[in-house]
């Protein structure tokens, strides 16, 4: 791959994330193709060339290749992103498979899901691996709001490889530029568990904000719920340090400040006492982070990890127990050294 000056990536998803990808990679110099769910989407980008549905204000260039069938666009891909949501990655795969003849020509397939599939507690790239066993896999995570990527807004992300070997290395500068900066690591556990982390806590974030806490509070909220994150991230075989990096404490941080964050205000409308049914009724985007808790609590259960933070957030959204009582559950445990 050295020497090649352009690349042909598929982008399978046009949520915000995904288009927003999309529009990244031409800015790269690549040929890419943007791939709707569904094929009245795909008519409706290819007539409006905006996806005024989940990223108003951005047009999509004409030579922006929008389809619906997958032979075609993946016929001649160096590159494809999977970019739906965790719990339709396998049916996704399963399309891949079904509507294709022959993947070895791909050099990577990149994850954007962040989340367990909620039968299996598999993460999104073993889900990948069960159908692509010879095809590398990488997962692309960090804060990463689409608006601000769309916008060329200066960001930073993590890509997580099996391998860093020289054909990953030039895929990351060939997904880099001036604008959006990729770092390469091996961690895929680390950065996979740090995406679903940072979205189970900052529910709990939003919890302080909607119960009006103040600054005191948040502050030591997310402290602690950052060193929760940590241990249950080393305790299920990631790297310490991948989760103070940009795919850990990075996206943690504007997960729990961003006023887009689905999962920060899914949290805020609990704390202000509407239930999680009225809640996701009314997205049109999902709360990764509402399965996540519950699959996470599980995982910490069979596996006797001590998680008093997941442990009243999974009481909260699951039990209906009141956000103040978990507060004062929390507060009023015995006293121990901070480290």
């Amino acid at each position: 791959m050295k020497g090649l000056t352009q690349m042909n990536s598929c982008v399978l998803g046009a949520g915000a994330w995904g288009t927003a990808i999309a529009l990244h990679l031409m800015k790269c110099g690549h040929s890419v193709s943007l791939a709707p769910r569904r094929i009245e989407q795909a008519m409706q980008l290819t007539s409006s060339r905006e996806n005024s549905d989940y990223l108003s204000g951005f047009k999509l260039p004409e030579s922006l290749q929008i389809g619906y069938e997958l032979e075609p666009i993946l016929m001649e891909a160096d590159l494809v992103f999977l970019a739906c949501p965790a719990k339709g990655l396998r049916a996704l795969c399963e399309r891949i498979i079904n509507e294709t003849k022959g993947h070895e020509h791909l050099k990577l397939i990149v994850i954007l899901s962040k989340g367990l599939e909620k039968e299996s507690f598999k993460m999104p790239y073993e889900v990948v691996r069960e159908y692509f066993p010879n095809t590398p896999v990488g997962v692309l995570s960090g804060p990463s709001f689409a608006s601000e990527v769309a916008a060329e807004g200066p960001t930073a992300l993590s890509l997580a490889v099996e391998i860093c070997s020289p054909t990953m290395e030039t895929i990351q500068e060939r997904i880099s530029n001036d604008k959006l900066r990729i770092y390469l690591t091996d961690d895929l556990k680390g950065v996979s568990y740090g995406g679903i982390l940072k979205n189970i806590y900052a529910i709990g974030a939003g919890l302080c904000d909607g119960l009006k806490l103040g600054d005191n509070a948040k502050s030591a909220y997310i402290t602690r719920a950052l060193n929760e994150m940590v241990s249950i991230g080393k305790s299920l075989g990631g790297r310490k340090e991948t989760f103070y990096g940009l795919s850990g404490f990075g996206d943690f941080i504007a997960t729990c400040f961003g006023e887009w964050s689905r999962n920060r205000t899914f949290g805020e409308s609990l704390g202000k006492g509407t239930q999680p049914d009225q809640i996701l009724k009314g997205q049109k985007t999902v709360v990764e982070g509402f399965v996540a808790v519950d699959c996470l609590y599980q995982i910490a259960r069979k596996e006797n990890l001590e998680t008093p933070i997941l442990d009243e957030l999974y009481s909260i959204i699951y039990n209906k127990k009141s956000p103040e009582l978990a507060l004062n559950n929390l507060m009023v445990r015995d006293l121990k050294t901070e480290f």
